[in-house]
């Protein structure tokens, strides 16, 4: 019976390493090709014809490339440099204009006080009031068709070079 007591020895199973053995190599035995490097002399070594051929046509389209790209470029820095001039030229006659209508209606609103505080009576003070809202009224519009004008030469002027011109660069980028 102590036989049947005592557990059965298990043994370990084989590791990965013993199963499949990784080779060993002796470094030593192995030698590496000579190359003297400054002997050789690059410019004996020829260079087949089509692999010149070939890099001769790459760098001729890489500098027409370049060429084309720096013509495109300088076409729209000339293109941000007239379209600013141009816009500001228009924003400061916008400016001008407004300033011009802001003053002309401050001058009607003082005249029109003044005339309303010479009033002598009721019904000439609703004459009054009726003839300055009706000449504000006109000189409102008069003066939202002037700016109105401006703002469409500006635009127009604006724009009409940068669609000329993108077309251009457009053009010369493409052949």
């Amino acid at each position: 019976m102590s036989q049947a007591a005592k557990a059965p020895k298990t043994e370990k199973p084989a590791t990965a390493a013993q199963i499949f053995p990784f080779p060993t190599f002796d470094l030593t035995k192995f030698e590496m090709p000579k190359f003297d490097g400054a002997s050789f002399d690059f410019a004996k070594a020829e260079v087949p014809a089509a692999m010149r051929e070939a890099t001769e046509k790459a760098v001729a389209q890489i500098k027409d490339g370049y060429a084309k790209m720096k013509a495109a470029a300088e076409e729209t820095t000339d293109l941000v440099e007239d379209t600013y001039s141009t816009a500001s030229a228009g924003v400061k006659d916008f400016n001008l204009k407004a300033l011009e209508a802001a003053r002309s209606n401050m001058n009607a609103g003082f005249d029109h006080a003044r005339d309303l505080m010479g009033a002598k009576s009721l019904a000439e003070v609703i004459e009054l009031q009726t003839a300055y809202a009706r000449k504000l009224f006109e000189t409102v519009q008069t003066q939202g068709k002037d700016l109105s004008a401006v703002v469409q030469k500006t635009a127009t002027e604006t724009v009409e070079p940068v669609k000329e011109k993108v077309g251009k660069v457009l053009k010369t980028a493409a052949i």
